[in-house]
C-alpha cells in the first residue's frame, strides 16, 4: 500500500466522522457509557473479591472450650478438632490471650473495667480455618457435639450472603453489559451506514474503474476505529476519576475496606478499553458495510 493511500484512508475516515457529527457523537456516547458501566462493575467485583480474601474469619469459626478445662484437656480437644473433616487449619488461642485480644479492643474507651481481671473469666478458643463452604454445617455439628465445646461462633452465612450478592451483581453486569452493547453496535451501524449513503455515489464510481472492496471498505472501517478510540479514552479518564474519589472516600471514613491501588489496575484497565472499543467499532462497520459492497 502506497504512503499517499494511508494518509487518503485516514483522511476520508476523519471527513466521514465529521460529516456525520451527530451520530457519529452518540455513537462515542453510547460505547462510552458500555465502557464505563463495563469498567466500573469489573472494578467493584475486584475489589469485593480482594475484600472476601482478606476476610479470614469469613471462612473460620471458632470454638470456646469450657472454662473448666484443664490443659491436659484442652489438648485433647484440640487433637480431636483437627481430626475433623473439612478443616484447613486451626489455631489455639489461650485465655490470656484472649484477654488480651479484649483489652486492645475495649480498653481505652472503658479502662476501669479491665482493672483486677485475670484471664480466668475469659473461655479459651480453637478457631478453625475450613476448607469447603458447603460442608460448614457438618463440621458446625461436630464442633456442638464435641465434649468440652460449649459455644461455636460460626460466620459463614455472612460470606454467604456476601458471595450471592457478589453473584448477583456480575449476573447484572453481564446483563446491562449485553445490552449497552448490543445498542452501542446499532447507532454504530447506522453512523456507519449514513457515511455510506452520503458517498454512495462515489462508491459506484470507484466500483465502476475497478476499486476493491478493501479500498473502499477501509476509511468507514477506520471511522469505526477512531470512534472506539476516542469513546475507550474518555471511559478511561471518567473510571479513573471515579475511581480516585471513590477510593480516598473509602480510605477516609471507612477503614475496614481494601481498595486495590489503580496503580495495580490501570494497565490491563486502559488495554480493555482499547481492545472492546476497537472490535466493537470494526465490528459495527463491518455489519454496516456488508450490504453495500455485495457485487
Amino acid at each position: 500500500m502506497r504512503r499517499y493511500s494511508v494518509m487518503y484512508f485516514i483522511s476520508q475516515s476523519v471527513k466521514g466522522l465529521w460529516r456525520n457529527g451527530v451520530m457519529t457523537l452518540a455513537s462515542i456516547i453510547v460505547l462510552m457509557s458500555c465502557l464505563v458501566v463495563m469498567g466500573s462493575f469489573a472494578l467493584v467485583v475486584m475489589n469485593l473479591n480482594e475484600n472476601l480474601d482478606s476476610l479470614g474469619d469469613m471462612n473460620e469459626m471458632v470454638a470456646f472450650i469450657e472454662l473448666e478445662k484443664s490443659e491436659e484437656e484442652i489438648t485433647a480437644i484440640r487433637e480431636k478438632v483437627a481430626t475433623y473433616d473439612n478443616v484447613k487449619d486451626i489455631k489455639y488461642v489461650s485465655k490470656e490471650q484472649a484477654l488480651e485480644e479484649e483489652k486492645k479492643k475495649y480498653e481505652e474507651e472503658y479502662p476501669e473495667f479491665f482493672e483486677g481481671i485475670t484471664g480466668d473469666i475469659y473461655p479459651a478458643s480453637v478457631v478453625i480455618t475450613y476448607k469447603d463452604n458447603d460442608k460448614v454445617e457438618t463440621l458446625k455439628y461436630d464442633l456442638e457435639h464435641t465434649e468440652g465445646i460449649y459455644k461455636v461462633k460460626c460466620r459463614a452465612d455472612i460470606a454467604e450472603t456476601i458471595e450471592t450478592m457478589k453473584n448477583g451483581i456480575v449476573y447484572l453486569f453481564l446483563w446491562f453489559l449485553a445490552v449497552l452493547f448490543v445498542v452501542s453496535l446499532f447507532v454504530i451501524v447506522n453512523t456507519i451506514k449514513l457515511a455510506v449513503f452520503g458517498r454512495r455515489q462515489e462508491i459506484s464510481i470507484m466500483r465502476y474503474v475497478g476499486a476493491t472492496n478493501w479500498f473502499i471498505m477501509i476509511p468507514f472501517v477506520l471511522e469505526g476505529v477512531w470512534i472506539g478510540l476516542l469513546s475507550s479514552g474518555i471511559s478511561y479518564g471518567i473510571v479513573t476519576y471515579i475511581y480516585s474519589f471513590v477510593q480516598k472516600a473509602v480510605v477516609t471514613d471507612y477503614e475496614m475496606f481494601t481498595i486495590i491501588p489503580f496503580a495495580q489496575l490501570q494497565g490491563w484497565l486502559l488495554l480493555a478499553f482499547v481492545v472492546i472499543g476497537i472490535v466493537t467499532g470494526i465490528t459495527g462497520s463491518s455489519i454496516s458495510l456488508r450490504k453495500h459492497l455485495k457485487a
